[in-house]
């Protein structure tokens, strides 16, 4: 799949560089994908690159990676985002009010079964009301350089956001048609990046030496009370196997350095309330991935003493020299 330029939203100015870590200085970067519920996972992932002390120096998401990823690049912890998070959909009665309140279109009209309608929740609406009030309005106030993917509807092919407003290329990101409207943007519209570039890791690798991928796109597991699925089940899961099938094909050609699987496969995409349980299932691969990250910050480590070392040596090679020389020079004075 070949990406267009990317589109801005608004004139752009250079990425502010991240903030220097305690740990030896790395670049990685970070590709989060798209899985619904089940990509409330990114959290524990980030929140094991924050116990590390590190910081990706670029990220890229789609879909609800996109959602997390411009979060944590605004510079809202691991941590805060998992308070943040189970605060939000804790409140059921009243969130899902306010997701009423946010749909497209009025719900007389998409009772209409002849009514041109669209989808049934605004995107963007939906970000107001579940983004932290701390997140950056525009690419170039991010702490960290992020990448967007959405999907041009007509030209079917993936748009790469990498500068201008940030929630309108994040609402584009991740509006899966049906439930979301599209986005448009000069004259475009965009759609859900995931069916295009479900885990966008291939788009970091002029970036950055080192690539994590975090896949969250998972697989449909079968209800012991059920033998087929049900429609609702099949409509939205279908869009996820076709996810799938594009990872599997995109990692025959390349693979990043560190790929993670959240394990978060026995959730629904639609699973938000059982945040919970979708933390917990992501515990044993925050701790992988933490234990990655630790064998190459020792190998980078190993490197730069090794650097170091060899440096210092080239330094004193010419200071023993003319040691040496001076001991000449003085013994034939004498």
């Amino acid at each position: 799949m070949k990406a267009k330029k990317p589109l801005t939203t608004a004139p752009s100015a250079s990425p502010v560089s991240p903030p220097l870590s305690s740990r030896p200085p790395i670049s990685i970067g970070l590709a989060l994908g798209g899985g619904g519920a089940r990509g409330l996972a990114h959290i524990a992932m980030l929140e094991a690159f924050d116990e590390l002390g590190i910081k990706p120096s670029i990220i890229s998401g789609t879909s609800i990676g996109a959602i997390f990823g411009a979060a944590y690049a605004s510079g809202i912890s691991g941590k805060d985002l998992r308070a943040h998070s189970k605060e939000v959909l804790s409140k059921r009665l009243g969130l899902v009010r306010d997701l009423f309140n946010a749909r497209s279109q009025p719900f007389q009209r998409m009772l209409n079964p002849f009514a041109a309608r669209t989808a049934i929740l605004d995107p963007l609406a939906m970000l107001g009301l579940v983004m932290p009030k701390a997140i950056k309005q525009s690419f170039e106030d991010l702490s960290i350089p992020l990448k967007v993917v959405a999907s041009d509807f007509y030209d079917q092919e993936p748009t790469i956001f990498s500068a201008g407003s940030l929630l309108p290329a994040v609402a584009a990101s991740m509006a899966l048609p049906v439930i979301f409207q599209p986005v448009m943007f000069e004259g475009r519209a965009m759609i859900d990046g995931g069916l295009t570039n479900p885990l966008p890791f291939d788009i970091l690798t002029k970036d950055a030496p080192i690539i994590v991928a975090i896949d969250v796109t998972g697989a449909p597991i079968p209800d012991p009370n059920r033998s087929s699925p049900t429609a609702f089940e099949a409509l939205f899961a279908s869009a996820f196997l076709f996810e799938n099938s594009i990872v599997r094909e995109k990692l025959k050609a390349s693979t990043p350095d560190v790929l993670i699987n959240a394990g978060t496969s026995n959730f629904q995409v639609l699973d938000f309330l059982k945040v919970d349980e979708i933390l917990a299932a992501a515990e044993p691969a925050k701790e992988r991935l933490k234990a990655q990250l630790d064998r190459i910050l020792s190998v980078e480590t190993l490197a730069q003493i090794e650097h170091r070392d060899e440096v210092a040596a080239q330094l004193a090679a010419p200071k023993r020299r003319r040691g040496l020389l001076r001991r000449r020079v003085t013994q034939s004075n004498d």
